[in-house]
């Protein structure tokens, strides 16, 4: 046995490839800011890990990072919200299969004062037109994670490419959600963020959401297995059994429960 001091050793730096751990009963899941600031996971993790005995470890970062890292074979299973990035990471080889989990939106959310004059919209490339034609102060996570890239899909769409402006109206904050939406309360800047984790973030100070709506906001969040022909030290069986948890009966109804405020932050779709 591997004492546990050196196991969260290796963990912590992404060492896990090749290991072999098959016989250990956790998992290492790659996910995202979202799932993890949410509450989410913190609320539906105590069920699988009652009935199955395997306890599940999260690393929360963007979508983008967490790809790379299960690229690299530093986790067992992928559960992130950027479908095309998540189709080629399969297509690559490096997931066993991809299947839709759950879903949410995105809003924008900005100083009450709104001075780019958006509230009530529901199109969000419009509004965003109008932030940037105004030059309205906007925090971007800028980190490659799901959310990030929603925005920029969103800045294309508009025709706008926000980066020429960094470090005047356009802020990049390099972070998670959490941090991102702190910078643009201190700032009174829009953001584009999560209703999940909106719903979740106390220090909102003079924030509110300002659009929302648009189908184009939707946001879909999927599960994957790495692939142990990549990485043998994946741990398959126990990843897949908890892949065939939360797409289940069992998983699909703790997503759903769980609420804030009276208020669903997730919805549940695994086909």
């Amino acid at each position: 046995m591997i004492p546990d001091f050196i196991r969260v050793s290796v963990v912590a730096l992404g060492l896990t490839t090749g290991i072999g751990w098959a016989d250990e009963p956790f998992i290492i899941v790659q996910s995202t800011t979202s799932t993890q600031n949410s509450g989410l996971l913190d609320y539906i993790l105590p069920g699988f890990e009652a009935e199955t005995g395997i306890d599940v470890r999260v690393v929360a970062v963007g979508t983008g990072q967490a790809i790379r890292n299960a690229v690299n074979g530093d986790g067992d299973v992928l559960l992130v919200h950027a479908k095309p990035a998540e189709e080629q990471f399969v297509a690559d080889g490096w997931g066993v299969e991809r299947f839709d989990v759950m879903y949410n939106d995105f809003v924008l959310v900005g100083p009450k004062s709104d001075p780019a004059n958006v509230k009530g919209g529901s199109d969000i490339v419009e509004a965003l037109a109008t932030v940037a034609g105004g030059e309205a102060p906007f925090v971007s996570r800028g980190d490659d994670s799901g959310t990030h890239k929603a925005e920029m899909r969103h800045w294309g769409a508009a025709g706008i490419d926000p980066t020429g402006a960094s470090g005047t109206w356009y802020r990049e904050a390099g972070a998670g959600m959490g941090a991102t939406l702190n910078v643009a309360s201190g700032m009174g800047a829009y953001v584009l963020t999560d209703r999940a984790t909106w719903l979740s973030f106390g220090n909102r100070g003079d924030l509110e959401v300002l659009v929302e709506g648009d189908p184009r906001l939707f946001n879909q969040y999927g599960v994957t297995l790495v692939n142990p022909e990549k990485h043998p030290g994946v741990r398959a069986t126990a990843g897949q059994r908890f892949i065939d948890w939360l797409i289940g009966p069992d998983g699909q109804a703790a997503i759903d429960s769980y609420m804030l405020d009276g208020q669903q932050l997730f919805f549940s779709n695994a086909k």
